[in-house]
C-alpha cells in the first residue's frame, strides 16, 4: 500500500467478469444496507454511474455507486472545443480513399516526440454511426509521455486495449490498472482516467465500441468452462486522489473532443460498489478450443468478448484471440481456409508469426479484410499445410488478434497515406498456382 497526503491507492485486484463488486480504501467509507444515505461518512458524496439505462432487464442493467470527495458536476466548467487530428470518428468516410481491398501494414514507428494517451492515438478505420451508437473504430496507440493532472473520459464509448509495447498505468476512477503486452484492459464509457507510462514507448491497438458493451459470449454446447473464464477478469481495488492543482479534463462526445479545466484531481472515489467497471485480463489465460479428429472449425471458437448488436448471433463486434495451441486435425487443412463472410475484419500481431501468413505479418503489424473480400492463407502457408506430415504440431510463439465487427471498416487518410502500408500485399496471393487438369484424384 503506498499513502501520501494526497492519494491514496491499494494494489490488487477483484477477481470476476461481471460480478457485483465493492471495495472501499478508508475503512467505513462503503455504506451498508443503502446506497444513499443522508450523510455519508468523511463528508463524502453519494452519486450513481449508469452503464446501461435504468430500465434495463435485470442481468443485464449495469450502474455503480461512487462515494466521492466532490461530485462529477464539479469535475467540469466551461467545454472548448479542441482539435485531435488523428482520432477519427464513425461516420468518417474520404470520398478519395478506396476502402474496398485487402490491405495490410508493418508496424507503425513511435515518432520521437511527446505522445500522451490522446495525442498518440491513430486511427486506422472507422464503421458504423457514434450518433446512433452503432460500429466501432479501430487505432494504434503510440505513447512516449505520461499525462500529468490531465484527465479523460468518452462519452461516445469503451475502450478494449491490446498493448503490443511498453506498460502503461491506468489511473481510474474506480482504482488502477497496470496493463502490459498479453494482456487487455477494458474502459468502460464515461470513466474518467490518467494514463501514464510506466516503460517506453509504448504500441497497441485500441478497439473503440460504440454499441453494446463487451460481454463473454455464450458457449452454447461447450458448456461452463474454456474460452475466456470469468473468474480471470480482475477489476481493480477502490484508490483515490485528494490533490489541489489545476486538471485538464478533455471528453470526447460525439467524435468532438473539449476540454474543460478545474481546480483537482477528478479521481476522488474513495470507496465504490456496482458492476460498471474496468477489467483487465491475462490473454495467456484463454483456453482455446478446436477440432480434435477433422476440419478447421470456424473461427468464432476463438471469441474472448463479444459486443452484440440488435440482431441474434450477429455481432457489433467480437474480439478474436489466435494464441499457442495444439493442432491434431487428421487429413485436413489445419490453417484458417480460403473464405469471404459479411464480417470486416481487422487483425493484428502481438508477437510471433501468423500459422495463415508466416510471411509479413510482423509483430505490431496489421491487416485488414472488409467484408465480403476473399481472403486466406498465403502461397506458402498454403503449400507447407497441404504437404505437411499431420503429426500433432504445437503452435508455438504466437498471439495475434482480430476485431471483426459487422459493418464495413473505412480506411482513415493516415492509413491510406502516412501509416505504412504493404502495398504489395496483394500479390501474397498471385502466386497461388492452378493444379486443376481435369484429371481426377488428389492433385
Amino acid at each position: 500500500m503506498t499513502r501520501s497526503a494526497a492519494t491514496r491507492a491499494t494494489a490488487g485486484y477483484m477477481p470476476g467478469f461481471g460480478n457485483d463488486f465493492e471495495t472501499e480504501a478508508l475503512p467505513d467509507a462503503l455504506p451498508q444496507g443503502q446506497n444513499s444515505p443522508q450523510k455519508c461518512n468523511y463528508g463524502l458524496y453519494a452519486e450513481q454511474l449508469s452503464g446501461t439505462a435504468f430500465t434495463a432487464p435485470r442481468g443485464q442493467n449495469e450502474r455503480t455507486w461512487c462515494y466521492r470527495i466532490r461530485p462529477s458536476v464539479h469535475h467540469t466548467g466551461r467545454f472548448a472545443p479542441i482539435d485531435v487530428p488523428y482520432w477519427k470518428t464513425a461516420p468518417h468516410i474520404n470520398d478519395g480513399i478506396t476502402s474496398l481491398g485487402q490491405y495490410r501494414w508493418d508496424p507503425i514507428p513511435v515518432p520521437d516526440q511527446d505522445l500522451t494517451w490522446i495525442t498518440g492515438m491513430r486511427t486506422i478505420t472507422t464503421a458504423g454511426d457514434v450518433n446512433i451508437q452503432v460500429g466501432m473504430a479501430s487505432h494504434v496507440y503510440l505513447v512516449t509521455r505520461s499525462m500529468q493532472d490531465e484527465y479523460f473520459f468518452s462519452a461516445d464509448s469503451e475502450l478494449l486495449v491490446v498493448p503490443q509495447e511498453g506498460r502503461l498505468r491506468f489511473c481510474t476512477e474506480l482504482g488502477v490498472i497496470d496493463l502490459e503486452p498479453k494482456e487487455i484492459a477494458i474502459i468502460p464509457r464515461g470513466l474518467v482516467y490518467r494514463v501514464e507510462v510506466l516503460e517506453g514507448p509504448c504500441r497497441g491497438f485500441v478497439c473503440e465500441n460504440y454499441g453494446q458493451k463487451f460481454d463473454l459470449p455464450h458457449r452454447g454446447p461447450i458448456g461452463a468452462n474454456c474460452l475466456a473464464n470469468p473468474r480471470d477478469f480482475k477489476c481493480p481495488v477502490a484508490a483515490f486522489e485528494d490533490r489541489e492543482t489545476r486538471s485538464r479534463v478533455v471528453i470526447k462526445w460525439c467524435g468532438q473532443f473539449h476540454e474543460t479545466w478545474i481546480g483537482h484531481s477528478p479521481l476522488d472515489v474513495v470507496a465504490w460498489h456496482g458492476n460498471y467497471c474496468p477489467y483487465k485480463y491475462d490473454l495467456r489465460t484463454y483456453s482455446p478450443v478446436g477440432a480434435i479428429l477433422f476440419d478447421h472449425p470456424d473461427p468464432s471458437i476463438f471469441t474472448v468478448l463479444t459486443a452484440p448488436s440488435g440482431q441474434e448471433g450477429t455481432a457489433n463486434i467480437d474480439f478474436v484471440l489466435f494464441r499457442e495451441r495444439w493442432m491434431v486435425a487428421e487429413h485436413s487443412f489445419r490453417p484458417p481456409w480460403y473464405h469471404k463472410n459479411i464480417m470486416s475484419e481487422l487483425m493484428g500481431n502481438i508477437y510471433g508469426v501468423y500459422d495463415a501468413k508466416p510471411q509479413g505479418f510482423a509483430p505490431g503489424g496489421i491487416s485488414l479484410h472488409n467484408c465480403m473480400l476473399p481472403h486466406g492463407p498465403d502461397r506458402d502457408a498454403f503449400e507447407g499445410a497441404s504437404n505437411a506430415d499431420l503429426k500433432p504440431q504445437k503452435l508455438e510463439d504466437t498471439m495475434s488478434f482480430m476485431f471483426e465487427t459487422r459493418f464495413p471498416q473505412h480506411l482513415t487518410e493516415f492509413a491510406a497515406k502516412e501509416a505504412p502500408m504493404q502495398q504489395e500485399y496483394i500479390e501474397v496471393w498471385q502466386r497461388l498456382e492452378k493444379k486443376f487438369d481435369g484429371t481426377p484424384g488428389v492433385k
